[in-house]
């Protein structure tokens, strides 16, 4: 049998409440350490205790984009993670499990896949002050040993996570010893066979981060300072590390009594001047409504996330969708400009957000950032951010001694781009600002004319913003058979789709989306009339991406693959998809 060196996607699963989502960041860091690339997918049900949790791992030498639908190892701490995984195990996979647990017999298991029994409690009985939930660590241990994978850099990856908790030392050297006791049943007990072996490479400085920790991270480096928000799922982590860095990077996280009032002191702070920010998922958004109108009219510049989860309501609370980006463009009444970034990957969602405050304060408007559950969640490992080149621009924001010597000071002043200069409150001089339509000063103003002057003001910043907003991103060929067009986190399975197509002889290219609005109607509308096989993929129902295309282009894209399960594509899916159009 062949055996393959540092390819591998692992799962561990179990019920919600018994250390799934720490079992996967410590195998997923243990990795790292031995200079290998990971890339993580996270299932879990909207339950604080039961349900199914599931945390995938990939692993391999290059860098990865995303995860894959078949796993060669399942760690299992229960029979409900055999029978869900059981058919995505890979031919010669394998699964641990606890036979004192698990009656394998009932599971239907196929005869080619290696079952390895770990007496999981048995073996924490054996060690002292261990309790249930250390079963994780017993898995890791035996995964690790099925693996021939080097145990220092679990025992490493474990003291590194559980260090950083209440009594961390003393429940990390548990944790070793119970992961210890799983690698060395395994190494007595089995031969060492499997058909994937783990191999250190060179250790590089890599960062292991989710979409939302690169976002928070991209904030703090803008300088913005203020976070208020309300706790909704998947947004809410955004918050979490807000606070985790409240004292060590002088900012402040607001949890706020609901997301009228969160996006509201976001509001109020970036008024008095402060770079400020709000997070939130589509319900949220809604909440933020009036709010987000009143923005503006009153100029305020603000960045607003929306993770983005299948709805409608409540819908799939903890699941993965793409259905928010029309009501994002469209969102508040009245009309007023905007700017829409869709970052792809995890650094592009360090980079886009700090743009997206040079821009909310440039062009004195909202500025969304639209990413969705997968991409808020999984884990990546990436080299080390270059800030080198990431210079804070604040616009037209008037300093103290400027602000005091304007004579005739007008906040919404009439200028051929669009942005007026901006004081703040406590500056010498003095300005008025008001939800109401009003004129130069911030006076209540409702003449027709002055109606017509205000509204063509603020929207000739999108003209001023478009000459600096980057166009869609193009990977691949000018030249293709399959030309793929998509937004978001579709990136990275549609990026590995298009290795699959080119080892058939298929050349395909894929225009992203990272900005899409203001829209480059121009640019897009000639690009596609010179493409052939032109296919929309997105992860909604509607393919809004394909509609907002059609409204600013008059292009209509005919073929598409969607999916709207609640789960993320996987490369195989997109595929699989693009071969049928491509033999059509």
């Amino acid at each position: 049998m062949a055996i393959d060196i540092n390819k591998l996607s692992w799962l561990v699963g179990g019920e919600a409440g018994y250390g799934i989502m720490t079992a996967g960041q410590k195998f997923a860091r243990a990795m790292i350490l031995g200079g290998l690339n990971v890339f993580t997918h996270v299932e879990y049900p909207s339950l604080i205790r039961g349900g199914h949790n599931s945390f995938g791992v990939r692993v391999e030498e290059r860098e990865l984009t995303c995860p894959i639908l078949l796993y060669n190892l399942v760690a299992a701490l229960n029979k409900d993670t055999i029978i869900r995984h059981k058919n995505f195990v890979t031919a010669g996979g394998g699964i641990i499990y606890d036979a004192n647990e698990v009656n394998i017999d009932e599971c239907s298991i196929r005869y080619d896949i290696r079952l390895y029994n770990v007496p999981l409690m048995e073996i924490l009985k054996s060690i002292k002050g261990a309790i249930k939930i250390m079963r994780n660590s017993v898995l890791l241990g035996a995964s690790i040993a099925v693996l021939d994978y080097d145990f220092d850099y679990l025992a490493e990856a474990i003291r590194g996570v559980n260090s950083k908790k209440k009594k961390g030392s003393k429940i990390a050297e548990l944790n070793v010893r119970a992961a210890k006791k799983g690698y060395d049943y395994v190494k007595k007990n089995y031969l060492s066979d499997f058909e994937v072996k783990l191999k250190k490479k060179t250790r590089k400085k890599r960062m292991l981060l989710t979409g939302n920790q690169a976002i928070g991270l991209g904030a703090i480096k803008a300088g913005c300072k203020f976070l208020s928000a309300y706790p909704m799922t998947p947004a809410s982590s955004i918050m979490n590390y807000y606070a985790k860095k409240e004292l060590d990077s002088e900012v402040v996280m607001k949890q706020a009594d609901d997301e009228i009032s969160a996006i509201n002191m976001a509001l109020g702070a970036s008024y008095a001047g402060v770079r400020s920010m709000t997070s939130t998922s589509g319900g949220g958004l809604a909440l933020m409504s009036e709010t987000i109108s009143l923005l503006g009219m009153t100029e305020v510049p603000l960045v607003i996330v929306n993770v983005q989860r299948p709805g409608p309501s409540t819908g799939l609370p903890t699941r993965q969708g793409q259905g928010d980006l029309k009501f994002v463009l469209n969102i508040g009444h009245g009309e007023f400009p905007r700017i829409v970034i869709a970052p792809g990957d995890v650094e592009e969602c360090f980079y886009e957000t700090f743009n997206a405050f040079n821009f909310a304060e440039k062009y004195q408007l909202p500025v969304f950032i639209v990413s969705d559950k997968h991409l808020a969640v999984s884990y990546k490992s990436i080299p080390k951010f270059n800030t080198s080149h990431l210079k804070i621009d604040r616009g037209l924001l008037l300093s103290d001694e400027e602000a005091a010597n304007l004579k005739d000071y007008k906040r919404f002043m009439i200028t051929e781009n669009g942005v007026s200069p901006r004081a703040i409150p406590g500056q010498k001089c003095m300005f008025r600002s008001s939800s109401d339509e009003h004129n130069e000063y911030g006076e209540i103003c409702e003449k027709g004319d002055n109606k017509i002057l205000q509204e063509d003001k603020r929207f000739r910043k999108l003209k001023t913003a478009e000459k600096e907003i980057p166009l869609p991103k193009l990977y691949g060929p000018k030249k293709a058979d399959l030309t793929i067009i998509s937004w978001g986190s579709t990136k990275g399975a549609i990026l590995e789709a298009m290795d699959y197509l080119e080892s058939d002889g298929i050349k395909a290219n894929f225009l992203h989306f990272v900005y899409v609005f203001p829209f480059h109607s121009e640019y897009v509308r000639e690009f596609l009339k010179n493409s052939k096989n032109v296919v929309d993929v997105e992860e909604n129902k509607s393919a809004q991406l394909a509609g907002i295309i059609s409204e600013f282009t008059g292009f209509k894209i005919e073929k598409k693959v969607l999916k709207y399960n609640g789960r993320t594509f996987y490369p195989s899916e997109i595929y699989d998809e693009l071969k049928g159009v491509y033999n059509g």
